[in-house]
């Protein structure tokens, strides 16, 4: 358990001053990476805020104020937003959103009847730290495009690519030797960097920002308004494997979080909840445009850092959010930053999202002895990067991470030699700094 004397516990309300500061702290823990992820996606950055902010306060709310954690934009779930939008529009991939959200409450009802070992033996380290690295992996593409062309162009540009390097090393440099405020906003610091660099080199169209208002109303996507309902297979296939993978990743941020403030969350207010309140945002943030949401590991670190748990001060970061949605400089400014800016800053991101899935295989000492993890991690990693996919007639497709996760889990069902999953998550050792 947590031997540190916390400064705030879970219940304890702040002053006004603490409430205020500690509040925009978090916000700004957050606000690179949730602000990254719609960029990337083609979705309103100011959308991603307020249902950011919608999402953690549903979340907060299901789990009884007992879990303080704020729920960002998701990196798991830029594919598949991509690919629905590729085969729909923004409302497929809206629909799709929604459809993880649901999975996530399925999920949660049966936890609650039959507890969660079931999909500990469904999603152990050897099937989810290769999924993971497949996610991280398969958007490298992505993140080389934007830093190496000229977005109009699409050629390549050394300039551009300088913008997209200053901005990765400014970034590295703040994530490897950044102290106080600058430890746990690595990402907006490094982007708030390459940013300055490229309106000095001229890459950058400032105009929007001056002409922009300070009051402006969001690009909501709304259901029946902006787009018809229409659920078909390839959107199922595209979010419901992705949605039960990153189910391992809220167990392990809610085990993280148990470390962190000495209380096993598995059990009080309960995994269900705490899913219940992942999907809940989830769907929120599926009706009115925003991406998929996730409890974010950046916020956690912010708990750690600064031993204030108080559910009062990740309330006033949410409201935070959703104000900040709808200041239109704010957007105007988002919207901005160049195209190599975020590409350097995802050179970096999506290798973190690669490693933590080597990381997971690490931490759970998988023997690669063993033929059994050799050929499970071996077929995730081939079929996810290189893109197999199954074709059921026109409307069917399974492929990349989605073909993947479920190769890798009925390779892991079917194969011999299954460990055996532990009967109490909390008690095994979590390193503190996990990743989303």
């Amino acid at each position: 358990m947590n031997n540190n004397k916390p400064i705030l516990g879970i219940k304890d309300k702040p002053s006004p001053i603490q409430w205020l500061t500690l509040s925009l702290q978090h916000l700004f823990a957050m606000f690179g990476a949730t602000v990254l992820v719609p960029y990337l996606i083609g979705l309103s950055p100011a959308v991603a805020l307020i249902s950011s902010g919608l999402g953690t306060l549903a979340f907060l709310l299901i789990t009884q104020f007992k879990v303080p954690a704020y729920l960002g934009s998701s990196f798991a779930f830029i594919a598949p937003v991509i690919a629905a939008k590729e085969l729909g529009g923004p409302g497929a991939a809206m629909i799709g959103t929604f459809i993880a959200g649901i999975v996530y409450g399925l999920v949660a009802l049966l936890i609650k009847k039959v507890g969660y070992r079931w999909i500990m033996n469904i999603l152990p380290p050897i099937v989810v730290g290769p999924v993971i690295m497949v996610i991280g992996l398969g958007l490298a593409g992505t993140a080389v495009n934007q830093a190496m062309n000229n977005p109009v162009t699409q050629e390549y540009s050394l300039l551009y690519f300088s913008v997209a390097l200053v901005t990765l090393i400014a970034t590295i440099l703040f994530t490897m030797f950044g102290k106080g405020v600058f430890s746990f906003i690595p990402i907006l610091a490094g982007i708030i960097v390459g940013y300055i660099y490229a309106l000095v080199v001229g890459v950058v169209n400032f105009q929007p920002v001056l002409d922009a208002k300070w009051v402006k109303m969001p690009d909501f996507i709304f259901p029946f308004v902006d787009y018809d309902i229409n659920i078909n297979t390839a959107i199922l296939a595209l979010f419901v494997p992705v949605a039960i993978v990153t189910l391992a990743e809220h167990i392990g941020h809610q085990l993280v979080l148990s470390k962190v403030v000495g209380k096993d969350y598995i059990k009080d207010p309960g995994l269900h909840r705490s899913i219940l309140g992942d999907g809940t945002a989830t769907m929120i943030s599926g009706l009115m445009g925003g991406p998929p949401k996730t409890t974010y590991g950046e916020n956690i670190g912010v708990l750690a850092i600064t031993k204030v748990y108080s559910v009062y001060i990740l309330a006033g970061a949410a409201v935070l959010a959703i104000v900040f949605g709808f200041i239109g400089k704010v957007t105007a400014l988002i919207n901005s930053i160049p195209a190599p800016v975020m590409g350097g800053v995802s050179i970096l991101l999506f290798g973190i999202i690669a490693s933590s899935g080597l990381r997971i295989l690490v931490d759970a000492k998988m023997d690669f002895s063993k033929n059994r993890n050799l050929v499970i991690a071996s077929v995730i990693l081939v079929t996810g990067i290189g893109g197999a996919s199954i074709h059921f007639g026109e409307q069917f497709k399974l492929e990349g991470m989605a073909l993947a996760a479920i190769l890798g889990v009925i390779l892991n069902l079917a194969l011999p030699g299954k460990e055996k999953v532990s009967d109490d998550l909390f008690e095994e050792a979590i390193d503190v700094k996990e990743t989303k």
